[in-house]
């Protein structure tokens, strides 16, 4: 009870075929697949940054050191 099987799935996929229309759902999920894209670059970049300011930091206190 409480599971959704694979002929649910199919009407509820129908459902939303019929209210939204072919070509809008084409839009959203091109915008979902822009969106992840965004926030995947979104996190690489951050781990980049922070790897930058380890290194930054390394540098500085080799400096202090001499």
């Amino acid at each position: 009870m409480g599971n959704i099987g694979p002929g649910q799935l199919l009407l509820i996929a129908l459902i939303i075929l019929l209210i939204f229309g072919a070509g809008r759902i084409a839009e959203i999920g091109k915008g979902l697949g822009a969106g992840i894209k965004n926030f995947k670059k979104g996190l690489r970049e951050d781990e980049e940054g922070e790897k930058k300011q380890i290194t930054e930091g390394s540098k500085k206190d080799d400096e202090k050191g001499d």
